[in-house]
């Protein structure tokens, strides 16, 4: 791994890391498998965002009345939900909620904390390396840590770092995919 992918010194609370979570050729079979999924825009109350987007199990409505049922999880993304849940210290079945989102380049996401609703959440990145940007508020000013994420990787959110801390991603700088599980909050 090369020191552009090492984590910083330090990192939120309850924030973990793991390189090659699933193998190239894993990686390889899943980016086929997103090309022929119908992706639509991301849509936050009347905005559409630059991303594009697909749930599964549950869907979050921005737009409507929060979450709401969508197709079963496909037997495709199970290995991968399965390893995401054991990272997360889950069974794979905690996992209610799959969002994948495609970024193509310039696509980001702006700084947000996952709803309540959810408690873990485990992205998984596909395809290109990215940026993950923290902050949080401390007095008048904003403490900022950058995560590093590269393709095949995950990361858990839980604890601190799922709801004291916002994040975001830059604009892509190429092609990439992420898959995030989340688990309902008890």
């Amino acid at each position: 791994m090369s020191a552009l992918f090492d984590l910083p010194p330090v990192a939120p609370d309850g924030f973990r890391y793991q390189a090659d979570l699933i193998t190239p050729d894993e990686e390889r079979a899943l980016v086929a498998r997103l090309e022929t999924q119908p992706f639509e825009p991301f849509l936050f109350r009347g905005y559409e965002g630059r991303r594009r987007v697909i749930s599964f199990g549950l869907k979050y409505d921005f737009n409507g009345p929060g979450l709401v049922s969508v197709d079963p999880i496909p037997d495709w993304l199970l290995p991968v939900r399965d390893k995401a849940a054991a990272f997360a210290g889950l069974p794979g079945e905690a996992f209610a909620h799959v969002l994948i989102n495609e970024y193509r380049e310039g696509a980001p996401i702006g700084w947000h904390r996952d709803r309540p609703v959810f408690e873990k959440v485990v992205g998984v990145s596909l395809l290109a390396p990215t940026l993950m940007r923290f902050r949080r508020r401390e007095g008048a000013r904003f403490q900022r840590i950058n995560v590093p994420v590269e393709p095949r990787s995950a990361y858990l959110l839980d604890g601190a770092a799922r709801t004291d801390w916002e994040h975001s991603l830059p604009e892509a700088k190429a092609h990439r995919y992420s898959i995030t599980f989340r688990n309902l909050r008890g």
